[in-house]
């Protein structure tokens, strides 16, 4: 029989020394938003950790940090039964419907006064339900259908903001926390970017895309995916009375709670904090859709009790639907940098959350077909956050009489060439490699802030350059003058020397942006940046074969395919060999901004709305020099930008003595780095 080896006492010691210091790192940087540490230190102790518990298996545990990884995928979901009911709320639609739920609370409790109440933001994402045992995370379940859900354990453990063990002495024998998993608008913002660089469909919402994330069955795409979590309920638990007390419980035990819930009495003052949620809802960077407001008390919310559907304790006043009818007037079809046509739907200008939209994204022809979009009818629009108003559903009732199907055109709408679609796509494509619209993208994609960040290279620009036809492809791009430049309309002595700084300090982003910015088919920012840190330049890349591609971590045959047929084309290595001879960076390491930048190190909040920038937008201006946004102020917060209608931010800061920005001293700062 074989002898089992034995673990030294100096690597369980080490292993839960790690353990512990990784999960502390983790909430310093996913739940406070001040980590302590910098990545290479965090991935350092990770990758320890790993060759630790490689080398002795026997100290592998379910709640270990390197658990967040994923693993194999699962055929499916066992079911997952809910000891306690996850009831869905009762709505309030209004000050009205809001007020007549306090009268209800007031009889059923027979007192003379509504009691005090909890209000806590109602975050728009995936509630789940995690049950712990002795403090540890041992099942983690959707919603389903309130009375049994899926058993997601797997996935959840990727979610670095959901503890897989708490901190406490003598944690309870066993307990549940229900919260929220939710995707910030940026982080969505970034993945969609991905997922069309892959030329995948974009997830439509936050919501969407947080619920899709965590029904994978294959675990590592969830822990690819940017997914934060809010714990709100806290069950079986001894110790708090209150909803109060239970949160700031949860917050304790290193659980993200999230900050703007507040203990309210009266109803008016409960009705002016969601009335003023309603108006600033857009200034934070994930979506909501109401304001839950709970009786506070445990004792009066057992002596108020549930009905069937809901507990008499709660109540959800729902924000008005970010929806709206419209009518398609047309199906337009564009063509990306890649020949790839989309369609968009043309429609009858109509306002929803204050913006007027006119377009809605229908991703490819099956898409048109799958939902049956003519030109003609009515359609529901769904607009969320930042991302491109999509097409809900067609309202059939509605179809006028005569109602056009699309069809998908056979030639280019832009250069007349042919179009195709390839066995086994979704993609039809324009077979014409100089079409003027792949270079106008090739173009914009290329100064993108994600790729070479060319400030001033925008879609006016870039279709003169095209159009004169100054710009045949990236390298003319550094073939540039200033007397060619200010012969264009709108581009004056300043802009052109701008631009033509703007095009010299592109040159060192490094290889990462740059192979990203050469928008070679299935090679997003996350990709790029794998193949940067396998290969040392772009002349090593260009050798490799598929074989020794797919050999990287994280490469597939279809990427590694990709890759290869990009550099067997003779005009795009003599593209990439001018690029080079112009000095634009393709080395593993790139320009100070990657690892640096004049921000470096700079924390900044943003508060109330921009009149310059998108929320987005601004995070990406200080993120390009180096700087970080967070989403809560605290003593190691540098600066807070603040724009009109700024919330409780405003006030910590002050209170923390933290430097505060206006608009105008954000864009100074940003001007002079």
């Amino acid at each position: 029989m074989a002898r089992k080896s034995k673990i030294p006492a100096s690597a369980r010691a080490r292993v839960d020394e790690l353990r512990r210091e990784i999960e502390e790192h983790n909430v310093h940087y996913y739940v406070e938003d001040a980590p302590v540490v910098t990545d290479a230190e965090y991935d350092a102790l990770m990758r320890e950790l790993v060759e630790l518990e490689e080398a002795y298996p026997g100290l592998v545990r379910p709640d270990s940090p390197t658990r967040r990884v994923g693993g194999r995928p699962l055929e499916a979901f066992p079911r997952a039964p809910h000891d306690v009911p996850m009831l869905s709320l009762d709505n309030a639609y209004g000050e009205d419907e809001l007020r007549a739920w306090f009268e209800r609370v007031q009889r059923g409790l027979e007192a003379e006064e509504p009691p005090p109440v909890v209000a806590e933001l109602k975050i728009d994402g995936l509630s789940i339900s995690l049950t712990y045992e002795d403090g540890v995370l041992t099942r983690g379940a959707t919603r389903g259908d309130g009375t049994t859900g899926e058993d997601v354990t797997v996935n959840l453990r990727t979610v670095r903001e959901i503890p897989l063990r708490i901190d406490d002495r003598r944690p309870p024998e066993r307990f549940v926390v229900r919260g929220e998993v939710y995707m910030t608008r940026t982080g969505l913002e970034r993945l969609n970017a991905a997922r069309l660089a892959a030329e995948e469909p974009p997830f439509a919402n936050p919501r969407n895309a947080a619920a899709g994330s965590v029904r994978q069955l294959d675990s590592r795409v969830t822990a690819a995916r940017p997914l934060r979590f809010f714990a709100y309920t806290l069950l079986g638990a001894e110790g708090p009375q209150s909803q109060a007390a239970a949160l700031e419980r949860l917050a304790a035990w290193g659980f993200p709670v999230n900050p703007e819930w507040r203990q309210l009495e009266g109803v008016e003052a409960v009705v002016a904090h969601c009335e003023a949620w309603q108006e600033r809802r857009h200034e934070l960077d994930y979506e909501i859709d109401g304001v839950v407001v709970k009786v506070d008390g445990f004792d009066l919310q057992a002596d108020l009790g549930t009905t069937a559907k809901h507990p008499r304790w709660a109540v959800a006043f729902k924000f008005p639907a970010e929806e709206a009818t419209s009518i398609v007037e047309d199906i337009m079809v564009t063509v990306g940098r890649t020949g790839k046509l989309t369609p968009t739907a043309v429609l009858e200008p109509v306002e929803i959350g204050g913006v007027t939209v006119q377009m809605a994204g229908l991703h490819n022809a099956d898409e048109v077909a799958r939902k049956d979009v003519r030109i003609g009818d009515t359609v529901v629009v769904a607009r969320g956050g930042e991302v491109i108003p999509q097409i809900v559903r067609v309202v059939p009732e509605k179809r006028p009489a005569g109602a056009k199907r699309f069809r998908m055109p056979r030639k280019c709408p832009v250069c007349g060439a042919e179009v195709v679609r390839l066995e086994g796509e979704v993609a039809h494509r324009c077979t014409n490699v100089s079409c003027p619209s792949q270079l106008r993208e090739k173009i914009l994609h290329w100064g993108g802030r994600g790729a070479m960040d060319v400030d001033g290279l925008g879609e006016v620009l870039a279709s003169q350059l095209v159009e004169r036809g100054l710009v045949h492809d990236l390298a003319d791009l550094y073939e540039l003058d200033h007397d060619t430049l200010i012969g264009l309309e709108r581009m004056g002595e300043l802009s052109a020397a701008n631009l033509l700084a703007a095009l010299e300090r592109s040159k060192a982003r490094g290889f990462r942006r740059a192979l990203y910015g050469l928008g070679i088919r299935y090679v997003g920012s996350t990709v790029a940046e794998i193949l940067a840190a396998a290969f040392g330049s772009v002349d090593e890349l260009a050798e490799a074969g598929e074989e020794e591609l797919t050999e990287v971590d994280g490469v597939g045959p279809v990427v590694a395919g990709a890759v290869r047929a990009f550099f067997d084309r003779r005009q795009n290595r003599e593209v990439v060999r001018r690029l080079q001879e112009h000095g634009v960076d393709f080395t593993r390491h790139g320009a100070p901004m990657e690892r640096g930048g004049p921000l470096a190190g700079k924390t900044f909040v943003l508060t109330g709305s921009l009149e310059g920038w998108s929320r987005p937008q601004a995070t990406a201006d200080i993120e390009s020099r180096g700087g970080r946004v967070t989403g809560s102020v605290s003593g190691k917060t540098d600066w807070v930008v603040a724009g009109a209608d700024p919330g409780s931010k405003l006030d910590k800061a002050r209170e923390l003595g933290v430097e505060v920005l206006d608009e105008a001293a954000f864009r100074d700062l940003l001007a002079r780095t």
